[in-house]
């Protein structure tokens, strides 16, 4: 779960040090912040990931399994996705529009809403 929600705070933290960037004109607080928040969580990831594939090994790695790994997959990219912008940000570099950076926050949140629902379910 702290991954999870590292996924959907780093990208709504972007758009609070893009205001600041816009503000100040250089790196303050919020870039810091959200910095820290990418390294910490990138940990929490690896064992979730980890964890999860010792999880499926001993459930036999039905087919809700894959449904679920391959969700995991996307989010991943997200995640991947989210630490490019954060190492563009850290070079005062915001190509990306607030209204982009809401979408993309959001899109994870279907992501795991997707994943809980392929565990709940259970749907093959």
């Amino acid at each position: 779960m702290g991954w999870m929600t590292s996924i959907f705070a780093v990208p709504r933290a972007l758009i609070y040090w893009k205001r600041e960037w816009d503000k100040l004109g250089e790196f303050g607080p919020l870039g810091d912040l959200t910095i820290r928040l990418y390294r910490f969580s990138a940990g929490l990831g690896v064992i979730a990931l980890i964890t999860g594939l010792w999880m499926a090994h001993d459930l036999g790695w039905p087919a809700w399994v894959h449904l679920k790994l391959a969700l995991i997959v996307l989010l991943t990219a997200h995640y991947i996705w989210t630490g490019r912008l954060v190492i563009r940000a850290r070079k005062g570099i915001f190509t990306e529009s607030e209204f982009f950076l809401r979408i993309f926050n959001e899109v994870s949140v279907f992501g795991v809403i997707a994943i809980l629902w392929a565990v709940v379910v259970k749907p093959f």
